[in-house]
């Protein structure tokens, strides 16, 4: 699966940028109608592909009754009274920590763990590998159908929706947060969420949240809009084969938005296109498992991670734990341990980029003040700063926002 990580679009935005500047006529930029400001050439378009659901609000999918089901149903006798959640909710404290242990990026492959029994293997095979979503974890008990709990929401069949699929993405502080109740009440939709991660919770936000704010923000950043003249927006999300739900997804990328009003000129909130794929990741968990079926031991994925962008300098980024992947102890405070991706390059090939323009060239909005640090950039970017206030106030107000001190480098 490839993440939404705006890293790696900025940086091949840039690159694009840099040969516009240069009046490459392969730029996919062509000049604008103000001074200093570029536009997409006509007729490019940027589809985003992923193997897998994106995590948090787009994996709550739900689980209709008459589906194979991972478990066995859900009785109504749990579903109607939560004073007996303590005592009869089967998801213990061990089922909960493996929900905040999911997750991992397309780029990292699995490898077998040792020391597990087939049987095992094969009941734990969901738990820590994907992102997207997981089937749940209920009691064995043999629940007869007409004890299935009765939920709000029914599929276009008319199906009952019996169960939903599990995040391990967790609600940001400030949302309501999930009930934690056993079947299709298990999660709140709608809700902002961190990436899921296997140590201390992250601030990242989840693929969900991103790709909805840049449906609304485009997925250039706030700093490259300091020469576009609108944001690049995404045509279509294109989903691979996995368990997948239109609804959600609609809901997750476009539904919670769809109200944001009186943005500034260029933005709004888009009607992406939302699409599956019949395409299965040879290299996705659940097809990694396939081939492994009888092979002892549990799938768990290694730390590295893998970036390419369409650039001629250094196109594969490939890090672990953050830095280049050789990185030694010794060397990770060195320009050489630092991602082609990570702000600070960014911030630098953006700094290169001016400085092959002339100064009496650059837009408005460059022009107007003395800036010097990443932060001050950013800021100075008005629309847009304008447009994520406005999208903030009305629909995201809960959105994890780093401390400007992280963004003090010049």
């Amino acid at each position: 699966m490839h993440r939404p990580v705006q890293n790696e679009e900025e940086r091949y935005l840039l690159h694009q940028l840099h040969l516009a500047a240069a009046l490459k006529e392969n730029s996919i930029f062509v000049p604008g109608t103000q001074r200093g400001l570029w536009k997409l050439r006509q007729g490019i378009l940027f589809v985003f592909f992923s193997s897998h659901t994106p995590c948090g609000d787009a994996s709550i999918i739900p689980m209709l009754e008459f589906e194979d089901q991972p478990c066995c149903p859900i009785s109504r006798r749990w579903a109607n009274k939560p004073s007996e959640e303590a005592s009869d909710n089967p998801e213990t404290p061990e089922d909960e920590k493996k929900y905040e242990d999911l997750g991992s990026p397309v780029t990292k492959k699995m490898r077998l763990e040792p020391g597990i029994p087939d049987g095992v293997a094969h009941c734990q095979s969901l738990d820590n590998q994907e992102s997207g979503p997981v089937p749940p974890t209920v009691s064995s008990s043999n629940v007869p159908t007409q004890e299935l709990a009765t939920v709000a929401g029914r599929a276009p069949s008319g199906a009952k929706v019996v169960d939903v699929y599990r995040t391990g993405a967790k609600c940001v502080p400030g949302e309501a947060g999930d009930s934690g109740k056993p079947g299709a009440a298990y999660h709140q939709v709608g809700l902002l969420r961190v990436k899921p991660g296997r140590g201390d919770r992250t601030c990242s936000m989840s693929c969900s949240d991103k790709l909805a704010r840049w449906n609304v923000l485009g997925c250039q950043g706030a700093l490259l809009m300091h020469l576009l003249e609108e944001p690049v927006y995404l045509s279509a999300v294109v989903i691979g084969k996995c368990p997948y739900s239109q609804e959600a997804m609609r809901r997750a990328l476009t539904g919670r938005c769809q109200n944001v009003s009186a943005l500034p000129k260029g933005f709004g909130v888009q009607e992406v296109t939302i699409q599956q794929s019949g395409l299965l990741f040879e290299q996705s968990r659940g097809a990694v498992q396939a081939k492994r079926a009888d092979s002892p031991g549990r799938l768990v994925p290694c730390g590295a991670a893998i970036s390419w962008s369409a650039v001629p300098e250094q196109p594969l980024d490939v890090t672990a734990n953050g830095f280049p992947q050789g990185t030694t102890r010794k060397a990770i405070r060195c320009l050489q341990a630092r991602s082609q991706i990570s702000k600070v390059e960014l911030f630098r090939s953006f700094q290169k980029l001016l400085s092959s323009i002339s100064e009496d060239k650059w837009p408005d909005s460059l022009r107007a003040q003395e800036l010097e640090t990443y932060h001050e950039y950013k800021e100075a970017a008005s629309t847009y700063q304008e447009a994520w206030s406005a999208l903030r106030k009305q629909a995201f107000g809960s959105w994890i926002r780093n401390p400007p001190d992280y963004h003090q480098f010049k």
